[in-house]
């Protein structure tokens, strides 16, 4: 019997432990200085929001961890001795290990800004973060998020639900630009400025935070010049892998800890997973490093595979996300770029008064689907990724989209739609090139 030591108690090393626990009855040793159960970290807002209590996003109850014998140390590793195979706590006696999981998670970004450190400035990733962001939020009024991305609009709701006025401050041209074409990004952005209280101001950037005589922040001043009054700052301009106590080990390590296809690291029976684990080698059309709850917990489940030794490769499949702007919700399967590439064409179809948009990429020559983002229509992940896996054309996806709709009962449906805007963007100069592939037409 071997002893598994896992640092991290999040999604990643949590999955790891309960399914290296399905497969063997090695001593499984769980260390996280955060908290000491595991909790689902994307619910952290609802907490923030009244809609739920901390324990209600803890998917476990206490005794499952007894039960399973898994044991918990809530306690930081400061040092790891990868020689002697030993872990050096902060309070608690050292650990030793056979085999070591790294899930060490990622740390939100801070670049080196005059006045980042002031009071009233912080990210959100943490239990510790969600308190503090308690205390810094305590009856202000106006506030500032710099970054637009997803963990941006979460703040945004949440402050939101407090009456708090918020003033992103977004570096692209367009919402979430690194990930969004510009029709998908504006259509989040008229969502969000629907709701009182959120402005956005592009092409602009954080350039300095202004304290007052208490050293907590007052203003920020951007990088036009603009001084924007606030009492609270919201540092959202994405994570990096949280590895900073492991850069002087032999461990390699460039921005995370780097892994082959196993997950596996340079040094032996030492294994990385989740946000803080970097892919030498990535997929095609996979980023070297994904932090994403789907990813973490996929990873976890192979390396639980190779540690009870049946070596597993990491193998992630098609790419998929989801999240919610407010009210809106949003799917992406497959890879929908910012930019169209050189061999690829696209159809948006977009219904404003209801609040729905798709946007379907496909190859300009062959027309299979390359991916989709959806914004206020459910789509049933296992359909798109069978899709995407038979190299479905988009005119295969659009006859049979119907099957792919997850939507409640009774919604209102909008494939006619949908395919008349295909029908009507590409039928034209079909029938001037006579494609051979375009003989089944599609009927709206």
């Amino acid at each position: 019997m071997e002893h598994v030591v896992i640092i991290g108690n999040g999604i990643a090393g949590i999955t790891a432990a309960r399914h290296i626990r399905k497969r063997s009855d090695n001593r499984i040793t769980i260390i996280s200085s955060e908290t000491e159960f595991f909790f689902a970290r994307t619910a952290l807002m609802y907490v923030y929001m009244g809609h739920m209590r901390f324990e209600d996003i803890m998917p476990y109850e206490k005794d499952f961890w007894s039960k399973n014998r898994l044991d918990l140390i809530q306690d930081h590793v400061q040092t790891v001795n990868f020689e002697d195979k030993k872990l050096i706590l902060a309070q608690g006696s050292p650990v030793f290990y056979d085999k070591l999981i790294l899930a060490t998670g990622s740390k939100y970004n801070k670049f080196g800004w005059k006045g980042q450190d002031l009071g009233g400035v912080q990210g959100l990733y943490s239990k510790k973060d969600l308190d503090l962001m308690e205390q810094n939020t305590r009856g202000i009024k106006n506030a500032v998020i710099v970054g637009g991305g997803l963990i941006g609009v979460e703040v945004a709701e949440m402050l939101a639900s407090r009456n708090i006025q918020s003033t992103f401050l977004i570096r692209e041209k367009t919402f979430w630009g690194n990930a969004l074409p510009k029709e998908d990004g504006d259509f989040v952005t008229a969502h969000l400025t629907r709701h009182g209280g959120i402005k956005l101001l592009f092409e602009e950037e954080l350039e300095e935070v202004i304290g007052n005589e208490e050293m907590r922040v007052k203003a920020v001043k951007t990088k036009s010049g603009d001084i924007i009054d606030c009492e609270f700052l919201a540092l959202t301009a994405g994570v990096h892998p949280n590895v900073d106590f492991l850069r002087e080990s032999k461990l390699e390590i460039e921005k995370g800890i780097l892994v082959s296809a196993d997950l596996s690291t340079n040094i032996e029976n030492v294994y990385a997973i989740g946000d803080c684990a970097q892919i030498k080698e990535p997929l095609e059309n996979r980023m070297s490093i994904e932090p994403v709850w789907y990813t973490a917990r996929m990873m976890g489940e192979a390396v639980a595979q190779t540690i009870c030794g049946k070596n597993t490769e990491y193998k992630p499949g098609h790419w998929f996300n989801s999240a919610k702007f407010f009210d809106l919700e949003y799917q992406t399967y497959g890879r929908v770029w910012n930019e169209l590439k050189d061999d690829e064409d696209e159809v948006v179809w977009k219904n404003t008064e209801d609040e729905r948009l798709l946007h379907f990429v496909f190859h300009k020559k062959s027309h299979v689907l390359h991916g989709v983002n959806s914004f206020g229509i459910r789509l049933r992940h296992e359909i798109f990724d069978h899709w995407l896996s038979e190299k479905k054309t988009i005119e295969e996806t659009l006859e049979n989209l119907k099957t792919a709709n997850f939507d409640p009962e009774f919604f209102k449906t909008y494939e006619k739609e949908i395919i008349k805007s295909f029908n009507e963007k590409f039928s034209a100069n079909i029938r001037l090139k006579k494609k051979v592939w375009w003989r089944k037409v599609l009927r709206a």
